[in-house]
């Protein structure tokens, strides 16, 4: 089948997949060449004065004088041109995209008669081309090169030309340089196949690229091992590791031989799925069949495959059979254990590993530290982050863009804003530009700590650097205004995104409707969630959670209700913080019975009850002196709930207790039991409490209770020995009040009552 009509059947969508080579592709970082790979076969038959100027040329400190030397030297009566010469001109000028120049030297070249002249100095310029993805190039220097010059592409040259188009993922122009090939006669070889079969893998067409495979034997060609990989690489990228194992058996049928390459597909397409034990059952297999032996990738697919899985241990054990193996374990299998202890949580190992690693002359790069580094600011030890990334710094790797972004990551998230904005302005300093995530994350901080302005000029930063706004940016910003009651400001910033040309999504619309809800805007809600349907936003339970929130919170419950209506015949189901708001508005009406009944209907429907649904109704029922029903409903909740009471249930019964006249020992049992859960009371119950105790001429248990409240609160021994020398002295209503301001202190003003 050719390759133009399976791009007619299978329109192409184009990924960034992995690309097969003829060696085992390798998981490592590889760094991109600084020279093009293409060399000249007549360097050795040089001259004594040529490889004295070629010697001269390659020590030029840059393109530019290396330019002039050969200028110079090709004007001078004793110059002899040689090919290798124009070879290391054009190499020197294709590293920094002089293409003009380049072309000049082709059109000088052609000029001088006594220079052969063939299309490996034109392969020069279209690799060049490439590496600077200016891939529309090629084929007009193609068809230059045969008007201007008279020279004849041939398969080689083809296949050189669909390679370098398929890399660069511009498969509109492979299918161009395929059609070209059949109108100048030039006939496809296997190597043609396994190029086109890797576009359209590339572009996901898997069964296009059988189905071109099985062409090959009408241009009696036989698929090789390359063909079939490539096709088993194919599946394997799209998540199909059967259909790679069924490409497999065909090339075990067709007869063709094998080698570690199709192998490590294999391998690596078991590891890639969490399927290790398979994968080395696969190994004993080959091995057994003989001829293969595991290499240097093998054991680091296995040691990845591991480590990803969680099985670090084994993978240790692995990398031991590597060495006993004659291999050593390189950076890529180092880092795979690195990342797969911090994955666990467990950086000091990570830490011993990078130790071992270093003494076995293996160098750590940067994705070794970034990996330590992002694990230790996640575990909030942004000082011992600090110090690797000066260590890194010291061994002269540098600190690239996620290495900033972690330590600011973590400074931000340890409230440390000041410092994220000196390592912010360093990172600049350094010539390392700042990615979207950098200013994503410095505007959050910003905003979450109220400095809009700040976080504004940081918008503005990031504009004038040329750095792309997503919606993130802008709905991290809204939410800061909104947050702020800066309603006005944030509309500006929402209409500011159509000006950008920003698409704005369901979380931007959310978020402004939740804030014009808490403005009691309630209107233009409305209106604005009318805009959201209207752009294809489905509206879902955040947006009708909003405005159900803000009817609850006014007493309207008729609307309220209707807005629960609406939601369901919406087809968005209601969710438990849907029903615990409702729940919250009917009980803050003083229709708590209505209340209760929905408690049950919402048990009854198989959704999970929560203390937001359950703390309205027990809060309620205390106030209507219901004691025993509050009590009784807290301990259903213990005892049905998934989630249990939280701070704010105990609280709330606690208080209720102590406000309501029962009997004082259920409120001390209670409070034992607070504590017991690792919760601290507030201290307005408290002293309620002490007051009945004290009143009662309970002391002894007084102190008792104000002894496990401080052991709770973890009072030091000074503010305990404060307490205690005043109870000691019997002036208990100062304990009490000492006790309070230490509270008060440890804890954020806040109650069951706020929220």
């Amino acid at each position: 089948m050719a390759f133009s009509s399976c791009l007619k059947l299978y329109p192409f969508s184009i990924s960034h997949s992995l690309t097969l080579t003829h060696q085992p592709f390798s998981l490592k970082p590889t760094p991109p060449s600084s020279t093009v790979s293409f060399a000249s076969p007549h360097s050795a038959a040089l001259s004594s004065p040529a490889v004295n100027l070629l010697d001269s040329l390659r020590s030029q400190p840059d393109d530019s004088s290396a330019l002039r030397l050969f200028n110079s030297a090709s004007k001078h009566p004793n110059f002899s041109p040689d090919p290798a010469l124009y070879d290391e001109i054009l190499l020197r000028l294709g590293r920094s995209g002089s293409f003009d120049s380049m072309k000049k030297i082709l059109s000088d070249m052609k000029k001088n008669s006594s220079c052969e002249m063939g299309t490996s100095q034109f392969l020069i310029l279209l690799e060049s081309y490439a590496q600077f993805d200016s891939h529309d190039e090629i084929l007009v220097t193609v068809h230059w090169m045969i008007d201007e010059f008279g020279l004849k592409p041939d398969t080689h040259f083809y296949n050189r030309i669909l390679n370098l188009l398929v890399d660069g993922n511009n498969l509109r122009l492979v299918e161009s340089a395929h059609d070209q090939m059949s109108v100048w006669g030039i006939k496809p070889d296997v190597s043609t196949f396994n190029v086109l079969i890797k576009a359209l893998c590339k572009a996901h067409q898997l069964r296009p690229a059988v189905l071109m495979m099985e062409d090959m034997h009408s241009y009696g060609l036989v698929p090789d091992e390359k063909t079939f990989t490539t096709i088993m690489q194919g599946y394997i990228e799209e998540g199909d590791l059967d259909g790679a194992l069924r490409i497999r058996e065909q090339m075990v049928e067709f007869g063709c031989s094998w080698s570690n390459v199709s192998v490590n597909v294999i391998v690596h397409g078991f590891c890639k799925e969490g399927r290790v034990e398979e994968a080395l059952n696969f190994i004993q297999e080959m091995s057994n069949e003989g001829g293969f032996f595991p290499d240097q990738y093998t054991f680091n697919t296995l040691v990845n495959g591991l480590c990803k899985a969680g099985h670090v241990k084994h993978a240790i054990e692995i990398m031991d059979v590597m060495l006993q193996e004659g291999y050593d374990p390189d950076v890529y299998t180092y880092n795979s254990v690195i990342s797969g202890l911090c994955k666990l949580g467990e950086v000091k190992e990570a830490v011993e590993v990078l130790d071992q690693m270093i003494s076995r002359d293996c160098s750590p790069n940067t994705v070794t530290y970034n990996t330590l580094i992002s694990t230790l600011c996640k575990e909030n030890q942004v000082e011992e982050a600090t110090e690797l990334a000066r260590v890194l710094t010291s061994k002269g790797i540098l600190p690239d863009v996620c290495t900033f972004n972690s330590l600011i990551q973590g400074l931000c998230l340890t409230r440390n804003h000041r410092v994220a904005m000196e390592l912010f302005e360093e990172m600049r300093s350094k010539g390392c530009e700042p990615d979207e995530f950098t200013y994503n994350m410095l505007i959050d901080s910003l905003c979450s700590k109220g400095k809009l302005d700040e976080a504004l000029n940081m918008l503005k930063q990031m504009e004038s650097s040329g750095c792309p706004r997503s919606v993130i940016t802008y709905n991290t910003l809204i939410d800061g205004f909104c947050k702020a009651n800066k309603i006005r400001e944030a509309e500006e910033i929402f209409d500011e995104m159509e000006v950008h040309g920003v698409s704005r999504n369901s979380v931007t619309y959310n978020t402004l409707i939740d804030g014009l809800c808490k403005s009691r805007r309630v209107e233009d809600a409305a209106q604005l969630m009318d805009q959201m349907i209207m752009e294809g936003h489905k509206a879902d339970k955040f947006t009708y959670n909003s405005l159900l929130t803000h009817f609850c919170r006014g007493g309207d419950i008729k609307k309220a209700a209707d807005i629960v209506q609406a939601m369901t015949s919406n087809g968005c189901e209601p969710d438990i913080v849907t029903y615990g708001t409702l729940i919250s508005g009917l009980c803050k009406a003083g229709r708590v019975e209505v209340a209760s009944k929905l408690l049950r209907s919402i048990q009854m429907k198989g959704i999970a009850l929560t203390p937001h649904a359950y703390n309205p109704v027990i809060q309620a029922l205390f106030r209507k002196r219901k004691t025993t029903e509050a009590v009784n409903l807290f301990r259903e909740m213990l005892e049905k709930s998934e989630a249990g009471p939280d701070a704010v249930s105990y609280r709330i019964v606690f208080r209720g207790l102590c406000n309501g006249g029962g009997p004082i020992r259920e409120a001390v049992d209670f409070l034992v039991e607070l504590l017991e859960k690792g919760f601290v009371p507030e201290f307005s119950s408290l002293y309620m409490l002490a007051e009945g105790l004290l009143a009662l001429s309970m002391e002894e248990t007084l102190v008792k209770l104000m002894n496990m409240v401080m052991q709770k609160a973890k009072f030091s021994e000074e503010e305990v020995s404060m307490v205690k020398g005043l109870v000691k002295i019997r002036k208990f209503q100062d304990a009490l009040a000492t006790l309070g301001g230490v509270l008060d202190s440890r804890q954020p003003r806040r109650t069951f009552r706020s929220r």
